[in-house]
């Protein structure tokens, strides 16, 4: 039989699926966040990487090969600033969802589940713990405790937990109604082997879908917060440092602020894009 005829015999509901695609944005975001995120754990362990160390023979040294996003007033490297910049937000934003997925997962687990009067309550507890000024309180806590990563993650994160909440807590009023989940509890099932097995593979997708809102909102408020002198204090560097020790020389160097400035966007963005990606509906068809 020929090749023609070959193809002549196959059925007509037969057709090779179309292998779907991500979209062209997502790829892009991806591939930012997984720039930053090498540039963070990598250029740290070659040698000479020193964000402390400044070249005083090239202060405020405009863009050039020797240093590639240029150099401060110090003639510290813009560049090395920024990834180490990188490394203090991605772990405050790791803390912050730690602290948020863990205390919000829990408190929406139990809200769901019991309702009632414990719903009730953490509802009430949640609510009160976002009418108060988050970057209010969080500055006052730096300014008792002192300025560290684990503190700012840790304040950043209890205040991402009412949101983590919720956003569980909805999950699971629609779950404990579906068929499956009264199933096991006709049979007798346990209900922390329910949660266990029925409830928690279905949670996680929605909780760790809110996690990318939460990320920027970490990377975001600990800029701000490093911006305003409540974060690490200098000469480490953070975005939001590194952002505000450039703000006096806008005129003459204006590098210093702009290139964290830029990263920090960006990161945002992309995890921002990621995110509203992962919201929205799977889409029905495939991409040639």
């Amino acid at each position: 039989m020929t090749t023609a005829d070959t193809t002549l015999a196959k059925p007509a509901g037969t057709a090779r699926p179309a292998r779907w695609r991500p979209p062209a944005g997502v790829l892009a975001a991806g591939a930012w966040l997984g720039v930053v995120a090498l540039a963070a754990l990598l250029l740290p362990l070659l040698p000479g990487f020193d964000p402390l160390q400044g070249d005083f023979t090239a202060p405020s040294a405009p863009p050039g090969p020797d240093h590639w996003l240029g150099t401060d007033a110090s003639g510290r490297d813009v560049l090395q600033r920024t990834v180490a910049g990188a490394r203090a937000s991605f772990a405050v934003a790791a803390l912050t969802i730690a602290v948020g997925l863990i205390g919000g997962g829990a408190l929406g687990l139990a809200a769901g589940w019991f309702r009632g009067p414990v719903d009730k309550a953490i509802g009430f507890a949640t609510d009160l713990l976002m009418s108060v000024p988050t970057l209010i309180l969080v500055m006052i806590v730096v300014s008792l405790r002192g300025p560290s990563l684990p503190v700012i993650g840790a304040l950043i994160g209890l205040f991402t937990v009412p949101h983590f909440t919720r956003v569980v807590r909805a999950v699971v009023l629609t779950l404990s109604e579906r068929g499956f989940v009264q199933a096991a509890r006709m049979i007798g099932t346990a209900p922390l082997r329910i949660l266990r097995r029925e409830i928690v593979p279905h949670v996680a997708p929605a909780s760790l879908t809110f996690a990318f809102t939460a990320t920027t909102v970490a990377i975001v408020a600990e800029g701000s917060l490093s911006f305003l002198g409540f974060g690490l204090r200098p000469p480490e560097p953070s975005w939001g440092g590194v952002i505000a020790e450039g703000r006096t020389t806008l005129g003459s160097a204006p590098w210093i602020s702009l290139a964290p400035a830029a990263v920090l966007c960006l990161t945002v963005l992309a995890l921002n894009y990621l995110g509203e990606h992962l919201r929205s509906p799977s889409p029905k068809g495939v991409r040639a």
